[in-house]
């Protein structure tokens, strides 16, 4: 049962966090009760390399093949960077679990920051939704696939799923991670160590060769598009999307111990290992890549799956069994298992907080914490968002992943945009906290800001020609959409009564 909100008693340790979360306006509603390391564990355990690289491997073979992927990645990681020492700098200011919207509403400046608060908010959340989906989503997928080739493979009279099975499997996933998420905060941190551990142990364990991996090219996409910059840019989804989701270092800040260092190591720690485990696992997986056409292909024996063909292929000819193909798999949907468990925990928290200042409907339900101190109202709100974006599965498989596309550009524009005003009209009234830039901070800030606006625009590029309905990318439609929807909301309802966060502590 819920209880109303109320102020914790903490441990004289923490009494510098509960004096610096009441200056930036909250009373500590959250049980602190993470170190830096577990910080640093959750956004690594959300970003999962191994989810967001296995889920769109099929785009990276489609779009240029193993020279595309491995050294994109190179490129989307060091930009990448930027964005998340500009964000590790904003969160060291302002550690609070509303993050990316409180840091708008604080760098916007006055006139503009209820608006800048409320865009921002409802982009980072609507991200965290389509993320939840997205990544369970594909362990369902990943799942069907295993129980195919461990029935014989499509070639062999295999079971494949049909698409009501498969989301019956999703809703059965996101369940799970919801009672997960209704455990106390040590529990999570655990899952969250975990998924770190996971993620690592399980790559630093494959042993790649490196033949053709920075030289070929793939052109023979089947997609009518011919031009190497293009395909480039197109294929280059698979790094940005990978690389995704440490803002939950800065919505975990309040249940943190330290949180102006701790938030700011976990955002940049995350990132930097996550590119660098991330490229070892292209190479990888890209030194079992020859035949790209058949591994894209229906009709093979994972339907088309590429890195379980890959993997399937690969112990059949090694060891004349697909059994480790099937044992590799299931590390890899275990990763995912625990990527999607840490996705509901930082959206839970960012609803939390969102509520907490009003700017969600019915914010008094989602603001509420159990004897536990769990919000576990918006845990269950996150599950049933996550379950209805699915639903668009049924009927056009296009028209859901373009939905999901909204986890990158959404997240990143929220990103953004606290980066923006820092570099803007916080140019310099800025006040850092003990983690910060220097003399670099506008620098760097300014290059995320053209990075994610240059992302923005390839994600929404047609990524085939001719278009058509079977292949037309509503990526545009469903990002402007969510913009139309909170810009037409603001207009004619929220700024008569939004003002951004609200101080909940006694002046």
């Amino acid at each position: 049962m819920a209880v109303p909100r109320r102020s914790v008693e903490l441990p004289v340790a923490d009494d510098a966090d509960r004096a610096r979360l009441q200056e930036l306006g909250y009373k500590q509603e959250l049980k602190r009760g993470l170190s830096v390391i577990s910080n640093f564990a959750l956004s690594f355990s959300i970003i999962s390399v191994m989810t967001g690289v296995t889920t769109t491997y099929n785009t990276g073979l489609r779009y240029g093949g193993p020279a595309s992927m491995t050294l994109g990645w190179l490129v989307v990681a060091t930009f990448n960077g930027c964005v998340a020492l500009s964000m590790a700098e904003i969160c060291s200011a302002y550690p609070t679990s509303g993050g990316l919207y409180y840091w708008s509403a604080k760098l916007a400046g006055k006139d503009w920051a209820p608006l800048a608060s409320w865009l921002t908010g409802w982009f980072n959340i609507v991200g965290q939704w389509a993320a939840i989906a997205s990544v369970d989503f594909s362990l369902a997928q990943l799942v069907q696939v295993i129980i195919l080739l461990g029935t014989g493979g499509a070639n062999g009279g295999g079971y494949m799923a049909s698409k009501y099975v498969l989301l019956g499997i999703y809703g059965c996933i996101l369940v799970l991670h919801g009672l997960i998420n209704c455990l106390p905060i040590q529990w999570l941190s655990w899952f969250g160590h975990l998924g770190a551990f996971w993620n690592t142990a399980a790559v630093a364990k494959e042993r790649a060769g490196v033949e053709f991996i920075f030289t070929h090219f793939n052109m023979d996409n089947g997609m009518g598009i011919q031009g190497k910059a293009y395909v480039l840019a197109v294929g280059m989804v698979v790094s940005q999307y990978s690389l995704l989701g440490y803002d939950t270092s800065a919505h975990m800040s309040e249940e943190t111990k330290e949180a102006d260092r701790s938030g700011s190591i976990g955002i940049v720690a995350s990132v930097a290992l996550a590119s660098m485990f991330g490229w070892i696992y292209l190479v990888a997986l890209a030194s079992l890549t020859i035949d790209i056409p058949y591994l894209l292909s229906p009709s093979n024996d994972a339907g088309g799956y590429a890195v379980a063909q890959a993997l399937y292929t690969t112990f059949h000819r090694r060891y004349n069994s697909g059994v480790g193909a099937l044992a590799s798999l299931a590390i890899i949907a275990f990763a995912i298992f625990l990527c999607g468990i840490t996705c509901v925990t930082a959206n839970s928290r960012m609803g939390y907080a969102f509520s907490r200042d009003g700017a969600m409907p019915f914010s008094r339900i989602w603001y509420q914490l159990n004897k536990k101190e769990v919000p576990i109202n918006v845990v269950w709100l996150s599950v049933v968002i996550a379950f209805i974006m699915s639903l668009t599965s049924l009927g056009s498989q296009v028209a859901f992943q373009a939905m999901v596309s909204i986890t990158t550009i959404g997240l990143y524009m929220a990103y953004a945009l606290p980066i923006f005003f820092r570099v803007t009209t916080a140019r310099k009234s800025f006040t850092p906290g003990p983690f910060h830039l220097g003399k670099f901070g506008n620098v760097i800030g300014w290059v995320a800001v053209a990075w994610v606006a240059l992302v923005t625009v390839l994600f929404c590029l047609p990524v085939a020609y001719p278009v058509g309905e079977d292949n037309f990318n509503y990526t545009p439609v469903a990002v402007g959409g969510v913009l139309f929807l909170s810009v037409g909301t603001w207009l004619l309802h929220a700024r008569f009564w939004f003002k951004g966060p609200i101080v909940n502590v006694d002046a």
